[in-house]
Parts: C-alpha cells; sequence; structure tokens
C-alpha cells in the first residue's frame, strides 16, 4: 500500500478501535438525520441482536434491501456485526451472511455471539461468518468470485482510500444480477487537501467522501450499470472547529444501488406489474426515487430498469412484458413520463428536509437515511 493509504488504515483502525467506545463518542452529527420508520419485520430482527454487538456499532443507519430470503450477502465494514445479525434472520437458514471488517477487535465482539444468535434464531448451523480484511483486498480475505447475491456497505467506502478498488472489488465478487447496495457520504465538490487530511473528518466519515458525480464515472468504469438513487439527506455539522475546516464544502449521506447484470440483448422499454408479497413491502416497492411499483399497477419502465429487473433477484416479483403486449388489467396504469429522473443526491436531500421539516421526527437515524436501533 502506498504510505498515505498505509497511515489512513492506521487512524480509521485507532479511530473505531481504540478511540470510539459506544456511537454517542462521535464528533459530528454526521450520523443523525431524519427518516421514515423500519418494516415491521426489520424492527424485530434488530429486537433480537445482542446487546454489546449493538452498543458497540457505529454505523450510520441500517442499510437493509428487499427480497432477501435465500440470498448470501456481503457485509462491507460489518464492525461488531449487528446488521449482520439482522440480516442473518432475514436470508433464513438456506441463506449465508458474511461480515469483513478491517478493525480485529470488532470482528473478535462480532465473533464471540455466532453462538448465542444461531441458538436465539433456532438454525441448526450458523449462516453467518465474519473475517477480517480489507475491503479493497476481499481476494486476500479469501472471498471467491461471483460468490453473493448482496453486498452491502453501511457508510464505510468513505473510509477507503481508493474506492475505485473496492467497487472492482465488488463487481467480481458479485453473481450476474447482483446488487451492491450502500449507503455513503458525498461531498459537493472535490476535496481539497485540508478536508482529506484531516484525521478527525477521516474518521467521521466526512474526510474521505467521495465527489458524488465521481460515482457514475466509476461505475460505468467498473462495468457496473448507472447508479441508482434511493434515498438522501443533507448532514450538518454542529462542530464549530470543523465546520471551519470544512468551509463552502457541502456533505449528504445517499443511498445507491449498482446492478452488475450479464452480458445479454439490450433491453427495450416495457411494462412491468408488481406481483405483490415482498417481506415488508407486500403492497408497495419504492424500488428508488424514481420508481415506486404498487401490487396490480401497470407502469411502464425505460430500457435499464426493464434489464435490471428482467435479470436481477427481482424477477420473480415481476411479470414483465413487451410495450403492446396483452397484461392483466391491474388497479391502475402508469405510462413513463417524460419528466427528469433524480440522480443528484443534493437535490433529492433538500426536498426530502423539506418535507421531514413538517413534521418533527421522534427518533433519531442514521446518516445513510435509515432509521437506527435505540
Amino acid at each position: 500500500a502506498a504510505p498515505r493509504d498505509a497511515e489512513i488504515w492506521k487512524d480509521v483502525q485507532t479511530y473505531y478501535g481504540q478511540v470510539l467506545k459506544k456511537g454517542a463518542d462521535l464528533q459530528t452529527n454526521a450520523c443523525v438525520t431524519a427518516a421514515g420508520p423500519l418494516p415491521k419485520h426489520i424492527r424485530e430482527a434488530l429486537q433480537n441482536v445482542h446487546e454489546e454487538v449493538a452498543l458497540r456499532y457505529y454505523g450510520c443507519g441500517l442499510v437493509i434491501p428487499e427480497s432477501l430470503e435465500n440470498c448470501w450477502i456481503l457485509d462491507l465494514g460489518s464492525g461488531s456485526g449487528r446488521d449482520c445479525y439482522a440480516l442473518s434472520q432475514l436470508v433464513g437458514e438456506k441463506g449465508h451472511v458474511t461480515g469483513i471488517d478491517m478493525t480485529e477487535g470488532q470482528v473478535e465482539v462480532a465473533k464471540k455471539y455466532i453462538d448465542y444468535h444461531m441458538e436465539k434464531y433456532g438454525f441448526r448451523a450458523p449462516n453467518v461468518t465474519f473475517v477480517h480484511g480489507y475491503i479493497e483486498k476481499l481476494g486476500e480475505a479469501g472471498i471467491k468470485n461471483e460468490s453473493y447475491d448482496i453486498v452491502i456497505s453501511n457508510c464505510v467506502i468513505n473510509l477507503v482510500p481508493d474506492k475505485q478498488q473496492v467497487l472492482q472489488e465488488v463487481h467480481r465478487v458479485l453473481k450476474h444480477g447482483g446488487e451492491l447496495y450502500f449507503s455513503d457520504v458525498y461531498a459537493s465538490l472535490e476535496l481539497p487537501e485540508e478536508i482529506r487530511t484531516h484525521k478527525v473528518l477521516w474518521g467521521e466519515c466526512l474526510g474521505g467522501a467521495l465527489y458524488w458525480k465521481d460515482l457514475a464515472i466509476l461505475a460505468q468504469k467498473i462495468g457496473f450499470c448507472p447508479p441508482r438513487l434511493v434515498t438522501a439527506n443533507l448532514i450538518t455539522v454542529q462542530n464549530k472547529d470543523l465546520e471551519r475546516v470544512i468551509g463552502n464544502c457541502r456533505f449528504v449521506s445517499a443511498t445507491f444501488r449498482l446492478f452488475k447484470l450479464p452480458k445479454t440483448e439490450p433491453a427495450k422499454r416495457c411494462q412491468v406489474i408488481y406481483n405483490g408479497g415482498i417481506t415488508g413491502h407486500e403492497k408497495e416497492l419504492i424500488f428508488d426515487a424514481n420508481f415506486t411499483f404498487k401490487e396490480g399497477e401497470i407502469v411502464e419502465v425505460d430500457e435499464e430498469t426493464a434489464a435490471i429487473l428482467k435479470n436481477s433477484r427481482f424477477a420473480q416479483d415481476f411479470l414483465i412484458k413487451s410495450i403492446g403486449e396483452k397484461l392483466p388489467t391491474g388497479g391502475g396504469c402508469s405510462a413513463l413520463e417524460s419528466k427528469d429522473v433524480i440522480t443528484d443526491p443534493f437535490k433529492l436531500a433538500e426536498v426530502s428536509d423539506n418535507m421531514s421539516s413538517r413534521c418533527a421526527p421522534d427518533v433519531a437515524s442514521g446518516c445513510c437515511g435509515t432509521k437506527k436501533s435505540c
């Protein structure tokens, strides 16, 4: 590793292994933004996680996509294992969850409670594994090619100097049709040296934030579909000393979906009907900031969305037909409007911020747009 990269690794390990003892030790409010309530099945899964695992969790919110039964999931930067233990319930005994983290102390906490959780869930054999390693070096940690359906990351990629290497490794380990579903912090501009070399800002997820437009460039270069924006929330830093360092730069937390699709014939615009029934999203599936599918409703989708629905784990959840083909009459019909697709997380965050300001949130939530466990 380059000397600067090695220094960052060491600083981050020190920050999360020694400086932070609990979530309350974080020095910015980057991990406290408004969000909606979690589905019941996820709340129940979190309640089953051991108290020490939850206490030692420093992530920013919860990053859990839909349709997880029997999936193999890799959690980048799994920390004390809170998300992994919640996910292990949702994938079931036939699924599997692997957590990887570079802080050995966190991995040790996570491993300590494997038997506890498996017994609590009534699983005959463990369906969760924890690995000590670097998320930009998944091969060295023993993660094989095309071995996972979903990779999740919760405000961790910003802590790594080489974002492209992380995304390349994720692309390698995902199966065709697989998805990287991840939340992270993004900057409104290319960060100056003063911010990028600030140890506390790195540890607090701001110093290593990617300029948001660079994500689409990296995704295309590596072979992912264009990023699909799901949620976004503005970040305000209520620390005067850090505010002076940050200056005019703005930060936003955002959740994106990145799909790795097989190389097939170019997809055409289609009409789709959501069959319903995905756990926690039985009647309505909010796929991203641009598409919401209601059970039984005919929706016209663009070529890229059609390709994703056809070639991912969501294929079983939709009836997909070419434009003009006869579809069963549903509860309504929604044509694809010629409106601008939302790709800018700052624009989406401003809309979300305006909406949330109308009603005061009663529970603090994670910086990545999803609610923290209390």
